[in-house]
């Protein structure tokens, strides 16, 4: 994760570490249908499209600081419904940060250092992703298949470091955290940016870094932005509240819609120039 990368101008953060707005958030209603398997020794959630909608395409998720909770499983199922075989990784093993803080306002662990436990995971997850990928494509994809990723808040950064791989053809995250400027730079493929015009983690004056980052590498990107939300829209949004809930699928069908379009596309780059 960025964290981790110290070389020159890359070291502050555009998009901050996850903090007291990642532990705001409501839980929705439904059942998920998908079952957890074991893949590179790390307990996974697998969607399968149903056999008439299936495209063919995998779909990598990685989970926000809640983890494994019903909200994030209910979005990998929509994403299953829009066709895709989807697979999110359990990096906190069992450890999301509901199990410590209900909410921003629940001090009923004192003894609970949310800096260390974002530090524990982040090192588990840098090492854990990469072969998590390479076992998805190896148990889970054949030479025709075409592969996207999805990242929430703390599963952004896993998102751009694909990005700049030959891993994927196409990348999304929702409100955003722990990104700095090479994570922009870097990225080989297309990009989708599904922000909230107030967000603690990733602010108005990030964003604008960030696409003129974008901008200048001629980087292939969409800016989604909704006002009248906060961070965690996509997935911890209150559903009794109409707007919100509209704002939550709104986001979740443009990035299924930007995956359909460029794992429809043949020879495309991420980059301008190549298009």
């Amino acid at each position: 994760m960025s964290s981790s990368d110290n070389s020159p101008g890359h070291n502050s953060w555009l998009a901050e570490p996850s903090g007291p707005c990642c532990l705001k958030g409501t839980l929705h209603k439904g059942t998920p249908r998908g079952q957890f398997v074991t893949v590179a020794g790390v307990e996974t959630y697998l969607s399968r499209p149903r056999a008439s909608q299936s495209n063919g395409h995998i779909l990598l998720y990685f989970p926000d600081v809640w983890g494994m909770f019903p909200n994030g499983l209910l979005v990998m199922d929509a994403f299953a419904d829009a066709g895709y075989l989807v697979l999110g990784l359990d990096y906190f093993r069992g450890d999301p940060v509901w199990k410590h803080r209900r909410n921003r306002h629940d001090r009923s662990n004192p003894d609970f250092d949310y800096e260390a436990w974002k530090k524990k995971h982040i090192q588990f997850a840098d090492k854990a992703v990469p072969r998590w990928v390479d076992e998805v494509k190896r148990t889970y994809g054949r030479p025709s298949t075409k592969y996207a990723c999805v990242g929430y808040c703390f599963g952004a950064p896993y998102v751009c470091s694909e990005l700049a791989k030959k891993t994927v053809n196409a990348g999304a995250f929702a409100h955003p955290a722990f990104l700095k400027k090479h994570h922009f730079i870097n990225i080989e493929k297309p990009l989708y940016l599904s922000c909230s015009e107030e967000d603690h983690t990733f602010d108005q004056q990030s964003r604008r870094t960030a696409l003129q980052l974008l901008q200048a590498g001629k980087k292939t990107y969409h800016l989604q932005l909704f006002s009248g939300v906060e961070h965690g829209f996509a997935l911890r949004g209150n559903m009794a509240n109409a707007y919100e809930r509209y704002v939550k699928e709104q986001s979740l069908q443009g990035i299924a819609q930007w995956f359909d379009f460029w794992l429809s596309q043949d020879g495309l780059s991420g980059t301008r120039s190549h298009l």
